[in-house]
């Protein structure tokens, strides 16, 4: 027989079920669906939810809102697999109630029957609380008064209708109709995966002289600054040795000198491959050194996963099957037309050894999680075979839930959003190519309404392959906003190392590539400079870690502005504190007088309300009223941001 209750549009669900939604241990998930029946019987809903290898479920019920929808949060609090599933049943207490309050204030009579009727109902959830005696007692208390013909009607029903019965009998709940939705997957990841601040530097650049390596023992140096600007992610590009078949010389050069120490993404040569590190950076031993440096610092070591060889990589001599084969009998070098990259050959996923291939991929990962490394930024995911993803990252998982994958790949939507589903915790976005106002505002509003439950944006205003024509400016202001934009509308966020010295030279006019490019050369730089905006970056990223708010992403509300320059945003505490508000200049190229229009509602404030706001920037404070206020952005003398504290009402 077919369930009478209907359950539809359970969220949150990725594409039927197939793809686990992802959440966050002991962050709260939030979960609803539409339940209902015919007729006008009332209906009652539970979440019920458990780690994968758990027997027993955990129940929360589901409050109902308007339209027959029913929303609860749960809040898993293990890392890994869970599952949920939406239980809806008819409710008969409360439809009983709500059909005896409109016949008693109708004053229908003899309604004794009627009220047994309740008391029968009341019988089956009694014998449902056998082990809470104390709830089998309030509830047969009320049976006799239902039942008594002593007590008045409308006593009877103010009686039935105490919060603290329905509270028993959504406890001790009776369901013999009840529907299931069918379980549905979750992925729980730790705290990082939701609120981390990268800082990507080439180890080899730190302590060199510009002709020879750096080491990891001279990294660490810059440990203290990295981690004292408030970045709690420590991405090194690949540190493995680099071919020298093909090897580039600066600026994309195809004839490298001799001291040249060629592109970190050509990876492999006689000294050993992917399992191996390059012998001018140290030892293994070195570079365990170097990782726990990093966590004493409170701080962790993101590698670089990048799935290509040299041609000196010891896998083409070993797997030839593995690459593909040109009908000259060479091996294709990788391609991006018009670009070529002649010092890396692509892995062929159509190799007859896929097995093979896809185990020593497998024990790359699992080595260098030994080192005691979580987190991967994966090179080009979406040139690689997507079932070898899914394959790769569920067994990984299995002994490993805590490890982190970032997906590296500018592409189209629906790649990005297909790598995200088959596992990847995080994702670079497009965020460096939102330039203007609204096309950040519909950007961040996708991000936070379409894939939010799937997709983690990371943004970055730079990498080692991107350096925007805004950035080209070398505007101090545009460096400033820039970081601003991505590290409070993203709690994931990063950048590339020398973002804070305005790097901005561009190799030619119309390119994205950095004019003495680090990919290629030794770039060895002076922290210290005056222009330097790190203290900018401190602050920034200060107010990440000191305000919940930052560390969220579907949080966000965007107000209105006057000026097209101007993009005014707020997040909510999830804490349940006073929201922040964020005045942006997005131009920096003039002073801006301006009115903001707020959306008070968003604000927790009533209408025409007086109020205080403290600018976390400045610290100068100003009296505003109601929701339309002018605001001043100078970005040549001062700040080119505002960040609002509404925190003092005025009566």
């Amino acid at each position: 027989m077919q369930n009478r209750i209907q359950i539809t549009q359970v969220q949150p669900q990725i594409d039927g079920g197939r793809y686990a939604a992802k959440g966050v241990n002991n962050r709260q998930i939030p979960v609803s669906a539409v339940c209902f029946r015919e007729g006008h019987d009332l209906v009652a809903a539970s979440v019920r939810f458990r780690a994968i290898n758990e027997h027993d479920w955990r129940i929360t019920p589901l409050s109902a809102q308007t339209f027959d929808r029913f929303t609860a949060t749960i809040t898993p609090d293990s890392l890994g697999a869970w599952e949920f599933e939406i239980v809806a049943w008819t409710d008969h207490w409360r439809s009983w109630c709500d059909g005896m309050r409109k016949k008693v204030d109708a004053f229908v009579p003899d309604l004794d029957v009627d009220f047994a009727d309740g008391a029968q109902i009341l019988n089956e959830h009694i014998a449902l609380a056998e082990d809470d005696p104390s709830a089998q007692a309030q509830l047969h208390a009320l049976a006799t008064a239902l039942t008594d013909p002593t007590y008045p009607y409308a006593d009877r029903i103010k009686a039935a209708e105490d919060p603290r019965i329905d509270a028993l009998i959504r406890a001790h709940p009776w369901m013999p109709d009840a529907s299931f939705s069918g379980a549905l997957p979750l992925w729980i990841d730790r705290k990082r995966a939701a609120f981390s601040t990268w800082y990507e530097f080439f180890p080899r650049s730190i302590g060199s002289d510009g002709f020879t390596s750096g080491t990891f023992a001279q990294a660490e140096s810059a440990l203290p600054r990295i981690a004292e600007m408030g970045f709690d992610v420590v991405y090194l590009p690949p540190i493995h040795p680099i071919g020298i078949t093909n090897r580039k010389g600066p600026n994309n050069s195809l004839i490298a000198g001799p001291n040249d120490p060629g592109v970190p993404w050509a990876i492999g040569s006689d000294e050993g491959g992917h399992m191996a590190v390059h012998p001018a950076l140290g030892t293994l031993d070195d570079f365990d050194h170097f990782v726990q440096a990093v966590k004493d610092l409170g701080m962790e070591v993101a590698l670089d996963f990048a799935i290509q060889c040299s041609p000196d990589h010891p896998w083409v001599k070993e797997h030839p099957e593995w690459f593909r084969i040109k009908s000259d009998g060479s091996i294709a070098y990788a391609e991006n037309p018009p670009k070529k990259y002649q010092d890396i050959y692509p892995i062929d996923f159509s190799t007859p050894d896929q097995e093979g291939l896809w185990n020593a991929l497998y024990e790359v990962v699992m080595f260098w999680i030994g080192h005691d490394i979580a987190i991967f930024r994966v090179d080009n995911p979406h040139t690689k075979a997507l079932n070898f993803w899914e394959w790769l990252i569920d067994k990984v998982h299995q002994t490993n839930p805590d490890v982190i994958f970032l997906a590296e790949a500018f592409t189209r939507p629906v790649m990005m959003h297909q790598l995200a589903k088959l596992g990847f915790t995080q994702s670079y976005t497009y965020f460096a190519w939102r330039r203007h106002k609204q096309e950040m505002i519909d950007y961040v509003v996708e991000l936070v309404t379409e894939t939010a439950d799937f997709l983690r944006p990371n943004f970055w205003p730079n990498t080692p392959d991107i350096l925007t024509d805004q950035l080209q400016s070398g505007s101090r202001a545009m460096f400033e906003i820039r970081w601003a934009l991505a590290a409070l509308l993203s709690p994931n966020a990063g950048m590339y190392s020398g973002y804070e010295l305005l790097e901005h030279t561009a190799v030619a006019l119309g390119s994205e590539e950095y004019k003495d490019s680090e990919k290629y050369q030794f770039k060895p730089r002076d922290f210290n400079k005056a222009h330097s905006i790190a203290p900018w970056i401190k602050l920034v990223n200060g107010w990440r870690h000191t305000y919940p708010h930052f560390q969220h992403l579907t949080n966000v509300w965007f107000h209105g502005a006057d000026h097209d320059d101007v993009l005014v945003f707020s997040k909510h505490d999830p804490n349940g504190g006073d929201p922040l508000l964020a005045v942006i200049h997005m131009g920096a190229n003039e002073p801006i007088n301006t009115w903001v229009h707020l959306d008070l509602q968003r604000l927790g404030l009533p209408e025409q309300a007086s109020y205080k706001v403290r600018d976390l920037v400045s610290g100068n404070t100003w009296f505003w009223h109601g929701a339309h206020n002018p605001v001043s952005l100078n970005p040549w003398n001062g700040a080119p941001m505002h960040l609002f504290d509404l925190s003092q009402k005025v009566d």
